[in-house]
């Protein structure tokens, strides 16, 4: 009988692409999710779970229907701007939510987990390749939310046993190759897909936040990579734990760097349209250089980064120009 996996998160961009790559692989994946930003037409692939991660009683009620072997948490607020404004918002919603949620899980008996954290709690460093050994020192309270449930989970660990992976990256682009799935938030923030949108006429010119990093060409530079291998590397993440594993974390990223403006060069090329830009000042809590290494994810989980940033790009063009919810 397939395994069921309880996936926070699982109607959001990344969350429900990961639900795809878990049923692909033979779990049954139950999207946990209160569709604040979700959206309900993107629970392809298994059951939808309405619920909040700040309600414990309805984390409970789909950990006892579902019965589920692990959890895979991804819900979580995650626009870094607005966590400068409203750091309470973000420290109330992902560290209170995920406690709710772990300490569910282990009142459940699960006993595999399975975290979404981000590079975003390593600060501004740069120069370097990130890795799991780099030292973390967040800049903004996204970043620091994050570390939190990192060091949260590491408590849960030694005192309960919990097995854990935590996956650590930056910048998630593209879509479902076979358009099943896409990226549409809202209001939507990421790079890729409001280039995207101005390019098509659906907004007005891509604001470049910053021109005067101390990067070759002055603009913020960030590793991207492609949702489907990110969601691949989780479903590695688990069978990693099912195996008997212990807790490990991996950073997952290209190793490659690319500025603002060498994206946007990239989309010259694969759309043949020209990108309208207006330069803007810098956001508060933005790094210049976020580079992320996954040498050990590699080694150990067998994961290998296969798209690069133009399958991202027209990936997410094509999503773009027929999105299906």
């Amino acid at each position: 009988m397939p395994e069921h996996v309880l996936v926070t998160g699982g109607a959001g961009y990344i969350g429900a692409h990961a639900c795809k790559a878990l049923a692909a692989a033979g779990y049954v994946p139950v999207a946990f999710d209160n569709l604040s930003t979700g959206w309900e037409a993107a629970v392809r692939y298994g059951p939808l779970a309405r619920g909040d991660l700040m309600d414990r009683a309805s984390i409970d009620a789909a950990l006892a229907q579902w019965k589920p072997v692990a959890v895979m948490h991804f819900a979580a607020l995650s626009l870094v701007g607005e966590s400068m404004k409203d750091p309470g918002l973000y420290w109330r919603v992902n560290v209170g939510g995920a406690l709710n949620l772990i300490e569910a899980t282990i009142a459940a008996g699960i006993g595999d987990f399975v975290f979404s954290s981000t590079c975003a709690t390593y600060g501004d460093q740069d120069g370097v390749v990130l890795d799991e050994d780099t030292a973390q020192r967040p800049i903004n309270a996204y970043g620091a939310s994050k570390l939190a449930i990192e060091q949260m989970l590491g408590n849960f660990r030694e005192s309960h046993g919990l097995r854990t992976v935590i996956f650590r990256y930056f910048n998630v682009a593209g879509a479902d190759p076979a358009g099943e799935l896409g990226e549409h938030h809202d209001p939507e923030t990421h790079l890729i897909p409001v280039m995207l949108d101005a390019i098509g006429g659906k907004r007005g010119a891509l604001t470049v936040f910053g021109s005067d990093y101390p990067t070759a060409d002055g603009t913020c530079v960030r590793d991207y990579v492609h949702v489907t291998d990110l969601a691949d590397a989780h479903v590695r993440g688990l069978r990693w734990l099912q195996a008997g594993h212990g807790s490990r974390v991996f950073c997952l990223g290209t190793g490659q760097g690319y500025s603002v403006r060498e994206v946007l060069d990239h989309a010259r090329v694969v759309t043949n349209r020209a990108v309208p830009v207006v330069e803007g000042a810098r956001r508060a809590g933005d790094a210049a250089k976020l580079v992320c290494g996954s040498a050990r994810a590699v080694t150990e989980l067998g994961w290998q980064p296969e798209r690069g940033l133009g399958e991202m790009i027209r990936d997410a063009w094509r999503w773009s120009q027929n999105p299906l919810y």
